[in-house]
């Protein structure tokens, strides 16, 4: 049998048609890889094309290896003269040959993230930016997305206008791009960049290129930023062979400067392009189909599509709302044990995807206690990430300071700048005087090698001391914030304002939840107690680790996989779609790619689905009420199984719980003897000039209505329920609630 014998009708066309521009919407599972490397094929055996003129450009190694393979094992002869690559390794062999023309020697270095942060960092101390009030990677996230949209540092100058901000990071870019050049190194962004530019000021090596690549193949279309849009226009601009493949659809990465417009306009780009839908889906059932189809139809900006498949029915969608985050986490670890053991299934065919890496907590630790086998993809274990090791070992030098391990990795964290001698010097005295490192440095005034630096190590010193103090005195969750507040770890990461810094805060929020957590459950809780809890947990990195596997993942980490049975956990308004999206400026388009995102999920599952949030879930060691994502009530309940929803948000028991409290509110007293959950200082009670029902506003959470007032004895814990933020309790003398 012929290898396009294989291929349905759609794919057929999209391999024939080999002329002009080709635009391929690739839905989910639709078999484009195979279109595309059929295509090649096609070229090569079919229409006589040299395999030396045959582009294909990926995004990531893996893709091109598998596609250079699958060609390989379709063409008998010529395949490897197909030029496969990332975009890129591309315009790194495009440079190597011809970036002397701009003014660059050929045999440039490439700066990773590291050499970028380094080179910044000098850069600021001699421009005398403070970093404490502006980070590294801010200048370098806006000089990132500038290059991403090819503005060149003159540009973005004039673009400043008179916003300060942006004239510094104008000076900075500049300076920068200037320092690149002096040690003849590129950045990332600047291979793309740099390519743009050769192919627009010298002719001659773009037509070089041209005609070299008379056919040219792009895969995941839509993920593409606009310096790659350009630079695919312009190899393309004299054959106008140009296929692209892609899904409007699945493009969820516009954090990273993907534009989608990119894929929706190409007709706009290429009026007399051929466009040809693949919806035939080989992964998943019906119902899955079905879901995925209703929740994207809530789009406007996309190209239309329905998918469909042959794997006609299959089961329904398991839809569960539960009380917290513990319990999602309980049921999934039962039902894998169940498909597992009573279904045949393996590990490895099950996956739980979530939307921040911080909600891997509590799954990790249920599945150390079932004895679940599983791998983090895309990120690594909660309690092995920077920031949670970082805090932990603030613990634990509190707790026990001869952990020298412990000591060593926070003593300049945050920077205090003291130097790798002063602290070689420090190590020596400890080994001389066979004490632990934190006793020396608590000698350091005794230690004459190290001279002026003791004043540096004294602060610190005096911190840990003081926060040992307190051991007793205040509760675990007290301890971690006054860490956080008084060393800045927050502060610098919120100054940051990138998305992995944002990522980082989110993480710090879940381990104080898990902080908060732990101390609700022990009637004695001690800070040696937590310890050797998380101690046990992030242990499973031990575990030997073999492919049978549950895959944990963001959802961003999942594109392009495929399991048997997919948990989507976390379904709730303000988690996913993301509060940044419902209350962005641009929240439109915000919903959409999170809605994008929802279509990503939902579509990686191959025969099972479990859609799961729940009532209320621990941010930052505060209890939120959160509704049923829309995602989730965009499905039809005639495609869902096994379900709890109700229509009223939060369900019926929530809301009924509510009322018998306004009632008991208003016809009794409000008890006056409760025992002091927290110490507030010096905060007083004050009389509040508002009521149950009443409309209020949160400086931070907007408008909303207060559905319940506590009295805590030194103060009122209110709880109210934000028209866009869900459902808050907090302390009234520090949430100040203005009555409108």
């Amino acid at each position: 049998m012929s290898i396009y014998e294989t291929l349905n009708e759609p794919q057929m066309q999209a391999v024939r048609q080999t002329e002009g521009p080709v635009l391929i919407l690739a839905g989910a599972g639709s078999g484009k890889t195979r279109a595309l490397t059929c295509r090649m094929a096609y070229l090569i055996e079919e229409k006589g094309v040299s395999p030396y003129h045959i582009m294909a450009i990926t995004f990531t190694n893996k893709a091109a290896g598998e596609m250079r393979e699958r060609v390989g094992q379709m063409v008998e002869y010529g395949s490897e003269g197909i030029w496969v690559a990332t975009f890129h390794s591309t315009c790194v062999r495009i440079l190597r040959r011809f970036i002397d023309r701009l003014g660059f020697e050929n045999n440039f270095t490439i700066y990773d993230a590291d050499d970028q942060k380094s080179l910044m960092k000098d850069l600021l101390k001699r421009l005398s930016i403070d970093t404490k009030l502006q980070k590294e990677r801010t200048f370098l996230a806006a000089i990132s997305s500038a290059k991403d949209e090819m503005i060149d540092p003159k540009t973005f100058a004039a673009n400043a206008g008179g916003d300060y901000a942006k004239q510094v990071q104008a000076q900075v870019y500049e300076e920068y791009q200037r320092a690149l050049k002096r040690n003849n190194a590129l950045d990332f962004d600047d291979l793309i960049f740099y390519t743009v530019t050769l192919f627009r000021e010298d002719p001659e090596t773009l037509n070089y290129y041209q005609e070299r690549f008379r056919y040219i193949m792009v895969d995941e279309y839509q993920d593409t930023n606009t310096a790659q849009f350009e630079l695919i226009r312009l190899l393309a601009d004299k054959y106008k062979n140009l296929c692209v493949v892609g899904d409007d659809d699945q493009s969820i990465y516009k954090f990273r400067g993907a534009n989608i417009y990119n894929i929706l306009n190409f007709e706009k780009y290429f009026p007399d392009a051929f466009v040809v839908k693949l919806e035939q889906n080989y992964r998943s059932t019906q119902n899955i189909l079905d879901a995925a189809n209703h929740v994207i139809a809530n789009n406007w900006s996309r190209k239309k599509k329905r998918l469909w498949t042959a794997n006609k029915g299959g089961d329904k969608l398991v839809f569960r709302q539960f009380e917290n985050g513990q319990d999602e986490a309980d049921f999934t670890a039962q039902d894998i044990t169940e498909k597992v053991y009573k279904q045949g299934y393996r590990y490895r065919d099950c996956a739980v995807l979530y939307r921040t890496n911080a909600q891997s907590r509590l799954f990790e630790e249920k599945f150390v206690v079932s004895n679940i086998p599983y791998k983090i993809i895309g990120g690594i274990n909660f309690y092995a990430r920077k920031e949670i090791k970082d805090l932990l070992c603030y613990l634990k030098t509190i707790d026990n300071a001869s952990d020298d391990l412990a000591v060593r990795r926070i003593i300049n964290v945050p920077k205090r700048g003291i130097g790798l001698t002063t602290l070689n010097r420090v190590q020596e005295y400890a080994i001389l005087q066979d004490i632990s490192f934190y006793e020396a440095l608590k000698a350091a005034d005794q230690i004459p090698s190290i001279g002026k630096a003791a004043a540096k190590i004294r602060p610190f010193v005096l911190f840990i001391q003081s926060m040992r103090s307190k051991l007793g005195l205040i509760g675990l969750t007290d301890l971690l914030e006054e860490i956080l507040e008084t060393t800045g770890y927050a502060a610098d990461l919120e100054a940051e304002g990138t998305d992995e810094a944002a990522a980082r805060l989110e993480n710090i929020d879940e381990l104080i939840s898990k902080l908060k957590s732990y101390e609700e459950a022990e009637d004695e809780p001690t800070l040696s107690g937590f310890l050797e809890e998380v101690a046990l947990v992030a242990d499973i990195d031990t575990l030997e680790e073999d492919s049978d596997y549950v895959v944990l993942m963001t959802l961003h980490s999942a594109k392009g996989l495929e399991f048997s049975n997919v948990y989507l956990a976390g379904m709730e308004d303000g988690l996913f779609p993301s509060y940044m999206s419902i209350m962005s400026d641009t929240p439109i388009e915000d919903l959409e790619e999170e809605r994008r995102l929802a279509y990503v999920g939902i579509t990686r599952a191959k025969e099972h689905l479990a859609l799961m949030c729940a009532r209320q879930r621990m941010l930052r060691g505060e209890t939120r009420y959160n509704k049923v994502s829309r995602f989730v009530k965009e499905i039809p309940a005639a495609l869902l199984g096994e379900t709890d929803r109700n229509p009223k948000a939060g369900g019926f028991r929530k809301q009924e719980s509510l009322r018998k409290a306004k009632a008991a509110f208003r016809t009794k007293p409000m008890a006056m003897d409760r025992a002091l959950p927290k110490d507030f200082g010096t905060a007083e009670k004050a009389p509040l000039d508002y009521g149950i029902g009443d409309r209020v506003r949160h400086m931070k959470f907007g408008e909303g209505t207060v559905q319940l007032i506590t009295d805590g004895g030194r103060d009122y814990e209110v709880t109210v329920e934000f028209d866009h933020a869900g459902v808050r309790k907090m302390f009234a003398v520090f949430a100040k609630l203005k009555k409108l």
